[in-house]
């Protein structure tokens, strides 16, 4: 009788849990085309998404390989999240033609151009063509770098997250609020850093830095680069050298995937400092989430400044 007890409980309990696991709801499949959105979509997701990334933070994410891997990770995407307004013109079409997945093509339920719910700066007037450089017509692409723009991220994976996922509408609401809060409670913190660079003159190697600079309220004098994209000449840097004496610019701020020897050889004739800042979450060690992000470049300045 207690040999047939012990059976009985034991096929019980193999049914039950072979139920709950049939009832579980599958995990939202989430790619992103940079870490920054990755990170954002993992803390709106929680446990109910699985989120990975295409380029990574140290890379220029104009410039990456089309890998059939990557082609692998879009194939049973639920989500493909990018930065838009051009940033992954260069690969993007490749990696969704090759993954045959309708649900992330154009028109998709998870074709989810993030450029649309942000605040866009830079945006081109009149014809722009290659002769102005590396331009992206419809507005600077390197919008993550304001925190207001990383909040409306946040609202619009709840909501893509809700719509694709309503049993965890809930959860994902939760999740975005917290996110905020933590966002808000940092912006507090910064705020000593922030009265600090108001108005300080600096000197950037690429316009990525535009969104960072009118949040942080610093003046970007001028660019390494005379057009997005195009290496300085002789003569440019003649005339920036001249402009960082007449304003007085004491770092000239960058990328880690820039060669820094022009900028050194900038630097050296001015007093200045060249600043390797951080542009993407998991870009130097240490900065693994997009408030640390924001919070590394923010002190860096400040103690440069």
């Amino acid at each position: 009788m207690n040999i047939r007890i012990i059976f009985c409980a034991g096929v019980m309990a193999l049914t039950l849990g072979a139920s709950s696991q049939a009832l579980a709801q599958p995990k939202l499949r989430i790619v992103t085309s940079t870490t920054d959105l990755d990170n954002i979509a993992q803390a709106v997701g929680g446990d109910r998404v699985s989120a990975i990334h295409i380029s990574e933070g140290y890379q220029d994410p104009h410039f990456v390989e089309a890998k059939p891997s990557f082609i692998l990770k879009l194939r049973n995407a639920d989500v493909f999240a990018f930065v838009g307004l051009d940033l992954e013109i260069g690969w993007m079409s490749l990696l969704i033609d090759g993954a045959r997945n309708p649900k992330i093509r154009q028109g998709g339920s998870g074709y989810l151009d993030v450029s649309r719910v942000v605040r866009v700066i830079d945006v081109a007037r009149g014809n722009v063509d290659r002769s102005q450089g590396d331009v992206h017509p419809q507005g600077n692409p390197h919008y993550w770098l304001d925190p207001e723009n990383g909040r409306r991220i946040a609202r619009l994976f709840r909501d893509k997250f809700s719509e694709l996922d309503p049993a965890g509408a809930s959860t994902y609401a939760a999740n975005a609020r917290a996110f905020e809060a933590r966002l808000n409670a940092a912006e507090n913190q910064w705020k000593p850093q922030l009265a600090k660079l108001k108005g300080k003159p600096v000197v950037a190697w690429h316009t990525s830095w535009r969104y960072l600079a009118q949040y942080t309220g610093i003046n970007i004098v001028g660019f390494m680069e005379p057009k997005p994209g195009v290496p300085p000449s002789p003569s440019h840097l003649a005339g920036l050298i001249q402009t960082m004496r007449r304003t007085g610019v004491k770092v000239i701020v960058m990328e880690p995937f820039y060669d820094r020897k022009t900028a050194d050889f900038v630097a050296a004739r001015t007093s200045a400092k060249v600043l390797i800042l951080p542009p993407s979450v998991g870009a130097i060690k240490g900065v693994t989430d997009y408030i640390s992000l924001m919070q590394y470049d923010i002190r860096q300045l400040a103690d440069a400044l």
